[in-house]
C-alpha cells in the first residue's frame, strides 16, 4: 500500500452512493451536511455550487467537485441570492418525488452525477483531514488525464445503461475519489502535498506503508530513504508533524482499528498484520491509544454497509 491508498481505505465504509440529476430551466436544490464526503460530476451543461459559509463555485461540463468534509451546500442554475437559497428544495425530497424543484424558464439542460462516500471519521489520516472544504477540479485541456478519463467512462456507463453497470459505476466512483485527491495533491498547496513531494519523506512513508509489520527502527528506515538517521528525523518531523516511529505506532493502531471494523479476523492475525508480536501487545497499545479494548471497539464499530444507493 501507499499513503494515499491507506489514507482513503482507512476511512471508507461500504460503497459510494450516487444519483443522476437531469434538470433544465431555473432551479435550486439543497444537500444537507453529511458525515462523509459529497461529490458532483457535471456531465453536460453548467451550474453553480454554493457551499455553506463559502464563496459560489461555477461548474461547467466535465468539472468535478469534492466536498471531503460533508459540507452542506446548494446547487443551482445561477449564483442564487440568500432568499432563493433559503427556499431551496431538499435534494432528497426532490429525488424521492416528494417535492418538485419548481423550475421555470431559464438556462439550458444540466446532466450531473451527485453522490456521497461514506466515511468513518474516528481515525482520519492527516492527509484526508487537510483537504479543503471544497476541492474544485475544472475540466482543462491536458490537466489530470486519469480524472478526465474516469469522468468520460462514468458518462458512457450512465448514458448507455450497459450490462454490468451496477458494478462498473461504483468501481469508477472509487477511482474518482483517488483521482480527485491526487489532483488536489498535485497542486502542491498544503502540508501533505509537500510531504508527498519530498523524496526523502515520501520514500520513508512508502516503506512504512508497504510493509507495516516489518521490525522498523529509525536506522533501518533512514537506510531505506537513503539518508542519515538525523536527516530523516529532522525532515520527517518537520513535514509530517511527528517523528517517524511515533507516526508508525499511530498508523499501526489505526490500521488495526480498520481491521477490527471491517473484518472478522482474530486478534492474533490483526496483531501480526499491524506489526505487534502478540495479541496482548496490541491490546495494551490499543487500549492506551483508544481508551477501549480491541474487543469493545469491534463491538461498537459500524460495519460496512451492504447498500449501494441512497437518495442524495
Amino acid at each position: 500500500m501507499d499513503v494515499v491508498s491507506d489514507a482513503v481505505s482507512a476511512v471508507r465504509i461500504g460503497r459510494p452512493f450516487s444519483n443522476r440529476m437531469q434538470v433544465s430551466g431555473s432551479w435550486c436544490t439543497r444537500l444537507a451536511p453529511y458525515d462523509g464526503a459529497g461529490f458532483h460530476v457535471v456531465l453536460e451543461g453548467s451550474c453553480w455550487l454554493l457551499p455553506d459559509g463559502g464563496a459560489p463555485v461555477s461548474l461547467g461540463t466535465g468539472d468535478v467537485v469534492l466536498l471531503p468534509h460533508g459540507t452542506g451546500h446548494v446547487i443551482a442554475d445561477t449564483p442564487a441570492d440568500a432568499a432563493t437559497v433559503a427556499q431551496a428544495v431538499s435534494f432528497e425530497r426532490w429525488f424521492a418525488g416528494h417535492e418538485p424543484l419548481r423550475t421555470r424558464a431559464g438556462s439550458g439542460n444540466v446532466d450531473m452525477l451527485c453522490g456521497k462516500y461514506r466515511l468513518d471519521r474516528s481515525r482520519v489520516h492527516p492527509l484526508m483531514a487537510e483537504l479543503p472544504k471544497v476541492v474544485h477540479l475544472p475540466n482543462r485541456v491536458g490537466a489530470h488525464a486519469e480524472l478526465r478519463a474516469a469522468v468520460d467512462l462514468l458518462g458512457h456507463e450512465l448514458g448507455a445503461q450497459r450490462p454490468g453497470a451496477c458494478i462498473a459505476v461504483p468501481s469508477l466512483l472509487d477511482l474518482l475519489l483517488v483521482y480527485m485527491i491526487r489532483a488536489w495533491a498535485a497542486r502542491g498547496s498544503g502540508t501533505w502535498p509537500a510531504v508527498l513531494g519530498d523524496p526523502v519523506v515520501a520514500a520513508a512513508l512508502r516503506a512504512l506503508h508497504s510493509d507495516l509489520a516489518a521490525p522498523w527502527t529509525n536506522n533501518r528506515l533512514a537506510a531505506e530513504a537513503g539518508v542519515s538517521r538525523a536527516t530523516l528525523a529532522r525532515r520527517f518531523t518537520t513535514l509530517v508533524g511527528r517523528p517517524p516511529m511515533t507516526y508508525l505506532t499511530w498508523w499501526r493502531l489505526t490500521f488495526a482499528a480498520k481491521l477490527l471494523r471491517d473484518t472478522l479476523d482474530p486478534l492474533a492475525t490483526i496483531a501480526r498484520r499491524a506489526g505487534y508480536g502478540t495479541p496482548y501487545a496490541l491490546s495494551h497499545a490499543f487500549s492506551r491509544e483508544f481508551g477501549t479494548t480491541p474487543g469493545q471497539y469491534r463491538a461498537s464499530a459500524t460495519g460496512p454497509s451492504t447498500s449501494t444507493r441512497e437518495p442524495g
